[in-house]
């Protein structure tokens, strides 16, 4: 199991953030027990920072019965009540404020936490203070999958971005029913291969982005070497997209992210590699143009849970590393493994 502290700084890289030196030493002298107090840790302190800052504002539609014009006339309310006798009308103009779908969302978020009996009663109390700091204005909105999609179509960026984020893994992390008293229970969701695996992939390549300088890093899409009779048949080819790739003018790495249990299966009471992760690996090396005089070089990376391992072939002609990533050593550690990986 990832210790919560490297779950922290898997999760910053992953989201592309990076902690503030101060944010950091605080949650390094606290001690979490579980991954929803840290995640709430961090989205009170994101949120906090975006209120100083101020929430982020845009135009809303409201609908309101006024005694002047304003807007746009509604006339079917205005005549079914007969307001124009009283010298009053319904009318719907956009008013600038922070009632936003994120912000809503945010604050759905926190209210739910302050009703999670399993954060301790401290970290409630900072949810509660913190959500009486919001505008009276604003509605929230309980985490769904239809209230993420609406805020993600607005393509938030920065802070709002990050917000959005922490949200979503809350919300990802909560478990279908609610206890015996109305209130979400939550998951460890450390324990969630599919989700682990995007925020391990995520973070290896943002990593790379932000710690070395000598690679170009980047997800690309391979196009098969391939030709068919019928030209519409190469569109039924599946795509073929790295999880990472790092490129300089004398060296091509394809680097795999795989997130499970372990690199070995056992076969007929032998341990083997896992086969469709190697084909895979191949077939992108196999399609891969290479500028001229440079090295291609493939990597499967694995999280070291049930044993490490250090393989090396050479595949079709191509150096190919096999290697587990102890994710329980100390970050420092961590980093520095990571960046031998690529000397």
């Amino acid at each position: 199991m990832i210790p919560i502290q490297n779950l922290y700084y898997l999760l910053c890289y992953a989201w592309n953030r990076l902690p503030e030196r101060e944010e950091l030493l605080a949650t390094e002298a606290t001690a979490f027990h579980r991954p929803l107090e840290l995640l709430t840790h961090v989205l009170l302190s994101a949120t906090r920072r975006q209120l100083r800052q101020g929430l982020p504002v845009a135009y809303a539609e409201r609908t309101e019965e006024l005694p002047e014009l304003r807007g746009r006339v509604q006339l079917a309310p205005t005549l079914s009540r007969d307001l124009l006798r009283r010298g009053r009308v319904v009318c719907a103009f956009d008013e600038l404020g922070p009632d936003t779908p994120l912000t809503r969302l945010l604050l759905g978020t926190l209210q739910q936490l302050s009703r999670t009996r399993s954060l301790p009663a401290a970290l409630r109390q900072e949810v509660r203070v913190v959500l009486r700091r919001f505008p009276a204005a604003v509605a929230p909105e309980l985490p769904t999958a239809a209230t993420l999609r609406a805020v993600r179509r607005r393509r938030p960026t920065g802070p709002g971005g990050f917000l959005l984020s922490v949200c979503e893994l809350i919300y990802q992390s909560a478990l279908p029913s609610p206890d015996a008293a109305g209130a979400t229970r939550f998951r460890d969701f450390r324990r969630d291969e599919a989700l682990m695996a995007r925020i391990f992939e995520q973070f290896v390549r943002n990593f790379y982005r932000l710690e070395q300088r000598r690679f170009r890093v980047l997800s690309e899409t391979i196009q098969w070497q391939a030709e068919a009779e019928m030209p519409d048949a190469l569109g039924l080819l599946p795509a073929m997209i790295t999880d990472t790739s790092l490129e300089s003018p004398e060296r091509k790495i394809i680097l795999d992210t795989k997130y499970y249990a372990a690199a070995l299966k056992p076969r007929y009471n032998q341990q083997k590699l896992i086969s469709p992760h190697l084909y895979q690996l191949y077939a992108y090396l196999q399609n891969q143009p290479l500028a001229p005089e440079q090295q291609l070089e493939g990597i499967l990376l694995y999280p070291a849970a049930a044993q490490a391992l250090d393989v090396r072939y050479s595949l079709g002609g191509h150096p190919v590393r096999i290697v587990t990533l102890d994710l329980s050593l100390p970050w420092q550690q961590i980093a520095a493994e990571l960046l031998r990986l690529i000397d």
